[in-house]
């Protein structure tokens, strides 16, 4: 590896190639013959070298001096790259080094790779390269579509081996980021101290300075050659940056004039929630959280018994709702028992997207100052919704009438979803959207439309697609009506009750007409059933076993786990039964059971359709034979559940046979021990933590990290109910 220029940042990557073995040899170039000098007694460099001397016969040539001095070291670069030599960067700006590479080298060859560590120091030089520099820290890559595979796959390697974290996008975007991110914070330090330091009590002012101001300021400690170099080379997007923060900063100002405290409140609550994702806002997401970027893997012991008293968290799907209703209603809405778990904290980030101030959550409560039906502002750029399928199809019927074009997008397991069943009936109430191929995400949808109402038969049971239409439904002129093949879970209807809009229901078929507000309340999120139902499973099947679930949800359109379970001969005890806010619920005590084998209802399919993975186990632990119909929706879930969950029970040496809707699982198998992938599937990964009570060796489950989508808590509660559970996370 050559690298030229040894400062703070060429001279770390040097000494952590060195001393970590990832390279075989180190060449170090710069004009500075004492940095050299210094660099090679200081065991940075194994060899100190010229530039043509360094790039002839090098693997990796890595360009680290200032941006502006940048092609006039490609132009010595050139006469003596190896054409099978890859060459990177690790400047700030990356449109600037490719067009530099263009002009000297006449186009951008495949193993050109540039590249740019978000990592550094207010110190420079070789004198403050230290081989930890990248560890915890990102590095931003930025290839060309025809960049070399290969070329690519052994930069990442070596950066990573580096202790960095990899991402990829393209280097207009780059630009365009860091700018925000980057560039302008620095600029502003620049700015600040220089403007205090030019104030008559700049010496109290430096005196008396509290750590926020020593934090923020350190950054003007930085080089300012290499930042007047970063701000010309990358003009164009730091001069929109500023004149947008310069437009916000002027808002605020007039805020303070005026003592307009809700728009200061609106900024600095919708501030403090962006500033706990800032760091992912550099791979262009709005919302993830840390655990996305670990690997968590579970390993289970084999067998324990389950006992306790405990509350699972809120439920999910009102969780969402509760937000989503709240921003659209006149009036503060509080909110008691809130899901605080990736999916649900995603949609409270959209809505703040969006202009509405959100407080909390915290333990649980949250306060949503509603901005009306017709109140909610165009978000700065697309809506990320993580892993959330509900968020996705309900934020498209929410938005198809808005005034404002916005784009749904979400990570890579519901990119991969299809939306064609929420796109296709808002098309005909006069929606304009966009898909993928395949009809998948990113939603684009272009605002100003004029929704008509319409009546829809949906061909599938989905409480999703029917809700999304119902919102809509909100804004169309004229009456929306939707009709279900099967009963689905009717939070929205009953929640739009609750906030004052009138919902009619008849049979099968619920109801909505256009142009009704929606009134500030109170609700009390009831602990999600579907998250209990992995309790509810593991007290059945672990031998002498008893467990109470607290303040559970008893909507009847979601108690499908309860019946099957008892049409298994399960034993299950409802008591305390109450209504809160209009919706039902109770406590549940669950005592161990022998289960048998039984063809599940079809009418409960749809009662129970998220709970089926962890019924599977219980039918793998019933004796007789288990059948499933019907349910051709678990195949389009966050993964294919029905396949995903028969791959995992073989891997334990159960035999099922899975059907184009359903599956066939005899009981009375054995299960074993073995590795498990869930896909990805939280749903999946908890299935397979309640099958190690039954096992007989240990499972390895991988691909936990989604577990926080739906159940934060889980991994706690169940340690203190009685599984042997142990979690394992790595990466950053």
């Amino acid at each position: 590896m050559a690298v030229i220029g040894l400062g703070l940042i060429g001279g770390s990557l040097a000494k952590a190639c060195k001393s970590r073995g990832l390279v075989a040899t180190v060449v170090g170039a710069d004009a500075r013959a004492g940095d050299l000098a210094q660099g090679l007694a200081a065991g940075v460099i194994d060899e100190a070298a010229s530039i043509r001397d360094a790039v002839t016969g090098a693997d990796l040539v890595v360009v680290a001096v200032p941006v502006k001095a940048t092609r006039a070291v490609l132009e010595q670069v050139r006469p003596w790259l190896h054409a099978d030599a890859l060459l990177t960067d690790v400047g700030s700006t990356k449109v600037s080094f490719v067009q530099a590479v263009a002009a000297v080298f006449g186009q951008v060859g495949p193993k050109v790779i540039p590249g740019h560590p978000i990592a550094g120091s207010e110190r420079s030089g070789i004198q403050a390269a230290t081989g930890d520099l990248f560890d915890r820290h990102k590095v931003i890559l930025t290839p060309q579509a025809h960049t070399d595979s290969d070329g690519l796959a052994k930069l990442t390697r070596l950066w990573e081996g580096c202790g960095a974290t990899v991402l990829t996008m393209t280097a207009a975007y780059h630009d365009e980021v860091l700018a925000a991110t980057s560039h302008l914070p620095h600029l502003i330090a620049f700015s600040l101290v220089d403007t205090l330091a030019g104030e008559d009590q700049n010496m109290d002012i430096f005196r008396y300075a509290a750590g926020g101001f020593r934090d923020f300021t350190r950054i003007a400690a930085s080089d300012p050659v290499m930042w007047h170099d970063i701000f010309l080379s990358n003009r164009q997007a730091v001069l929109r940056v500023i004149d947008h923060f310069n437009a916000d900063l002027q808002q605020l100002r007039t805020a303070i004039a005026t003592e307009d405290g809700a728009r200061l409140l609106k900024v600095f609550t919708r501030a403090k929630a962006a500033r706990e994702h800032f760091s992912k806002m550099l791979s262009g997401q709005s919302y993830v959280t840390d655990m996305n970027q670990k690997q968590v893997t579970f390993h289970m012991q084999p067998g324990g018994r389950v006992s306790g008293d405990i509350r699972v968290p809120g439920d999910k799907s009102m969780s969402h709702r509760s937000i989503m209703l709240g921003a659209l209603a006149d009036g503060v809405t509080e909110v008691t028992g809130f899901l605080e778990g990736e999916d649900s904290l995603a949609t409270i980030q959209a809505f703040r997207d969006m202009g509405v101030t959100i407080e909390g959550p915290d333990k649980g409560q949250v306060r949503i100052h509603g901005v009306g039906i017709d109140g909610l502002a165009a978000p700065r750029g697309p809506i990320y919704l993580g892993n959330s399928g509900t968020g996705m199809r309900l934020f498209a019927g929410l938005l198809a009438a808005q005034a404002f074009d916005s784009e749904l997008t979400g990570d890579a397991s519901l990119t991969s979803r299809p939306m064609n069943r929420v796109a296709s009936p808002l098309r005909a109430m006069g929606a304009v959207i966009d898909t993928a191929e395949g009809g998948r995400p990113p939603l684009k949808i272009s605002g100003g439309q004029k929704l008509t109402g319409i009546h829809y038969d949906m061909p599938v049971a989905s409480a999703q697609v029917k809700s999304c239409l119902l919102l809509a439904g909100l804004y169309a002129e004229g009456m929306t009506s939707v009709t279900e093949p099967a009963p689905t879970r009717d939070h929205t209807e009953r929640m739009l009750a609750g906030f004052g809009c009138h919902v009619h229901r008849d049979g099968a078929t619920a109801s909505v007409t256009g142009g009704s507000r929606l009134t500030a309340t109170t609700i009390d999120v009831p602990a999600d059933i579907s998250s209990a139902a992995f309790f509810m499973v593991a007290a059945t099947i672990a031998p002498d076993s008893e467990l109470t679930l607290r303040h559970v949800g008893m909507n009847p359109t979601r108690v499908g786990i309860i019946n099957i379970l008892r049409l298994m001969g399960a034993d299950i005890e409802v008591s305390n039964e109450r209504d809160m806010g209009g919706e039902p619920v109770a406590d549940l005590t669950v005592r161990s059971a022998q289960l048998k084998g039984i063809e599940i209802p079809e009418d409960q399919v749809p009662l129970a359709i998220d709970e089926f993975p962890v019924l599977f186990i219980a039918a793998a632990c019933a004796e007789g034979e288990t059948v499933l119909r019907g349910a051709e929706e678990l195949r389009v879930k966050e993964s294919d559940r029905i396949q995903v969950m028969a791959d995992g029970l073989a891997t334990l040496g159960v035999t099922t046979t899975v059907t184009p809707d359903g599956i066939v699982i005899p009981g009375g198998q054995t299960i074993g021990g073995g590795r498990v992938h869930s896909h990805s599937d939280h749903r999946i990964a908890m299935s397979f933590a309640v099958a190690s009570l039954r096992a007989t060796g240990h499972i390895e489950i991988n691909d936990c990290a989604n577990v926080a989508t739906s159940f934060p808590d889980f991994v706690e509660l169940a340690k203190r109910t009685g599984f042997q559970i142990r979690e394992d996370v790595s990466g950053s």
